[in-house]
């Protein structure tokens, strides 16, 4: 956006979309940002939420291209801060991967002192690489192959979290065959509904993941007695994007029985693992309380000083320290519709078409003139590629460009090549600096590793 920018009225959005009817859609954090603007204008830097300087976005996208993924280190920063800093008891904040894999991002994130929480061998790779220590990675995934359960303890990791009995097999198979004791954690399910996208809950019986108490009990007594393993925690994990305590209460209060009996039969643990999932607000969702979450938490813990305390967070380390640039192609006017066509696709930020999911979408420097409703749509060849549905939007051209907002988590992380379709480049900003962490795919890199 260019200086002196102005924000879409969300009032008028909400009212415009109210009587449209589009139920869900009705408020944006728009408003917010645009106070948010209003409180940093003249100065430079980046702007609240992890939104640019919006002198900066116009410049980024002249000379990267567009789409364009930009990130707010000092957001990263910021937000790991506050949640490690709520924390009154030994803990450890394990950086999920899976949200945004970028080594520039988990760099970010080792240096300021967070493990990592991996679900792959490439994440193990990736996190490595960007300095995580090995005692502060733990490795999660219900399907781990005996080769990534190999590269995980030769390198080493805090602990495995185990989610079957097979999986545990082939655990102690690998370390035996390593002459290696493998630190062991078993991922409890405690069927609790985290009220979260039906796409996105962990924690139910009916889900794929973990295994429930009586098995886990089953579980830790078996690891217990076999040489080549060695038990040091327990793992929960109920889903993303919650915005409500009380699951989170619920999941504490199952892990610490589950903990606690366990020490009364002789099997202690070092560490309690309740996973991540903290949500926020891309609508009008009241996100998660880190220090409400913290506290939530320790009480639920209150009475085993001893153990270490684990939390698994993505979403809200970087979702909001990121943007997609996107820029405008082509308008179109149908008898129903108004489509706004641009350069991003659901193949570099695939929320909206997975997950009807909503993010908050400002015009870069919009131009005055009547706002009126419209499809933020993309080249492929989906009626379900879309980045935006029915918003109210001011009069564009061709090559204006529009932020999408919130897309730092499973953003770039989950884009694709789908229709041949070169991924998108992604660009650091850090004190007031910026650089290319990603170059832009070509069309070469499409076709590179086929015979």
């Amino acid at each position: 956006m260019g200086r002196g920018a102005r924000c879409v009225d969300d009032g008028a959005e909400a009212r415009a979309q109210k009587r449209e009817g589009q139920v869900g859609l009705a408020r944006s954090d728009q408003a917010s940002a645009c106070r948010q603007e209003g409180r940093r204008k003249g100065r430079k830097g980046r702007r609240a939420g992890g939104e640019e300087d919006v002198s900066r976005l116009a410049a980024l996208a002249r000379r990267y291209g567009t789409p364009l993924y930009v990130y707010s280190a000092d957001t990263v920063r910021a937000r790991y801060r506050v949640l490690r800093g709520a924390f009154t008891r030994p803990a450890l904040v394990c950086y999920a991967l899976k949200a945004n894999s970028s080594k520039a991002i988990s760099t970010v994130l080792a240096r300021a002192g967070a493990g990592a929480d991996i679900v792959s061998g490439g994440e193990l790779l990736r996190a490595r690489a960007a300095g995580f220590p090995s005692a502060r990675i733990v490795f999660s995934g219900v399907g781990k192959t005996e080769e990534e359960l190999t590269a995980g303890l030769r390198a080493g990791v805090k602990a495995f979290n185990i989610e079957s009995a097979e999986e545990l097999d082939a655990l102690a198979r690998v370390a035996g065959r390593l002459k290696k004791k493998a630190p062991v954690s078993i991922r409890l399910n405690p069927d609790i509904n985290a009220r979260t996208h039906p796409h996105i809950t962990t924690g139910r019986a009916e889900n794929k993941f973990g295994v429930e108490t009586p098995q886990a009990l089953a579980l830790y007594r078996r690891a217990a007695r076999d040489g080549r393993l060695r038990v040091t925690g327990v793992q929960c994990h109920i889903g993303s994007q919650i915005t409500s305590l009380a699951p989170y209460k619920r999941a504490a209060a199952a892990v610490a029985a589950l903990a606690k009996g366990l020490k009364g039969s002789g099997i202690p643990l070092d560490f309690a693992d309740l996973g991540g999932g903290l949500g926020i607000s891309y609508e009008d969702e009241t996100p998660l309380d880190p220090k409400a979450f913290v506290k939530t938490l320790e009480a639920a813990f209150a009475g085993q000083p001893e153990l270490e305390l684990l939390v698994e967070p993505g979403r809200y380390l970087v979702a909001d320290a990121g943007l997609l640039l996107t820029s405008v192609l082509y308008r179109k006017q149908t008898s129903k519709r108004r489509f706004v066509i641009v350069d991003g696709a659901m193949t570099d930020l695939s929320r909206p078409a997975l997950y009807d999911a909503w993010h908050p979408i400002q015009v870069v420097s919009p131009r005055r003139g009547k706002k009126t409703m419209a499809d933020v749509v993309g080249p492929v060849c989906e009626s379900g590629d879309f980045l935006a549905r029915q918003r109210l939007l001011p009069p564009l051209e061709q090559g204006d460009l529009l932020a999408v907002l919130k897309a730092g988590a499973y953003g770039f992380a989950m884009s694709s090549q789908y229709n041949s379709r070169p991924r998108a480049a992604e660009v650091l900003v850090d004190g007031g600096k910026s650089r290319l962490i990603r170059r832009r795919e070509t069309y070469r890199d499409l076709t590179r590793g086929e015979i």
